[in-house]
């Protein structure tokens, strides 16, 4: 019976151990999980003090400018010398060398025959294709209409296809106004043209504005209606 009783002592004294030690090991790790837990909250704080984040709502909506001198608005840039400036110096001999990379097509001799293209002695100012007699001229050209004034004789140089769209000139255009000019001057010598367009004068000066301190008042407290007589008369 003794033995009995020594027996259930050790048990209940080893149960004791192990939930002892179960209890130490709960412990120790909700220890662990407290303390991962402070120290992620420590970090959070830190990172909101020294690593700002922020709202695009508390951006302004309007911020400063400042105006840099020498910058001109869009559309304010020189946009170059207008047609009418281009042909008062044109000048036909130039012309005649960029006219020789037509020549393959086209010939400006009174008379003479038509090739791939229509001949162009006396073009300037004639009917839009109706000028060389014999040549067939592609429909987008005979739609267009007009006559072959300077302006639309430099819009089609400069692009054939964009003047008419649909032509069958397989010619790319002649990009420089200068040049269009001093074709346009050479076809002009041979057969005639009208009369260039008139370039535009140049605006008026402003008034001068009127000398400082107004008009001049009357020497010595002179009677001004005085003054004034005598300005009449003289």
């Amino acid at each position: 019976m003794a033995q009995d009783n020594n027996t259930n002592r050790a048990s209940g004294a080893d149960t004791v151990k192990t939930e002892s030690g179960s209890s130490d090991l709960f412990n120790t790790a909700a220890g662990w999980v407290l303390f991962a837990g402070v120290v992620g909250l420590g970090l959070s704080v830190l990172s909101d003090k020294y690593f700002h984040g922020y709202d695009p709502s508390d951006l302004p909506t309007e911020r400063m400018g400042y105006v840099v001198e020498g910058v001109e608005e869009e559309g304010a840039a020189d946009a170059g010398p207008t047609l009418a400036q281009v042909l008062a110096d044109a000048d036909p001999e130039a012309g005649a060398k960029v006219f020789a990379k037509c020549q393959s097509c086209h010939n400006v001799e009174e008379g003479g025959p038509n090739g791939v293209g229509p001949n162009l002695h006396g073009v300037m100012g004639k009917p839009i294709a109706a000028n060389a007699p014999g040549f067939n001229y592609s429909g987008a050209l005979k739609e267009k209409g007009g006559e072959w004034t300077w302006e639309n004789m430099s819009d089609w140089l400069a692009s054939p296809r964009n003047f008419a769209s649909g032509t069958s000139m397989s010619f790319a255009g002649l990009g420089s106004i200068e040049d269009r000019a001093n074709v346009m001057a050479y076809l002009a010598e041979n057969g005639g043209a009208p009369p260039k367009p008139e370039p535009e004068a140049p605006a008026a000066e402003e008034a001068a504005p009127a000398e400082e301190g107004g008009e001049e008042q009357p020497e010595n407290g002179a009677d001004p209606a005085e003054d004034g007589a005598e300005t009449a008369e003289g």
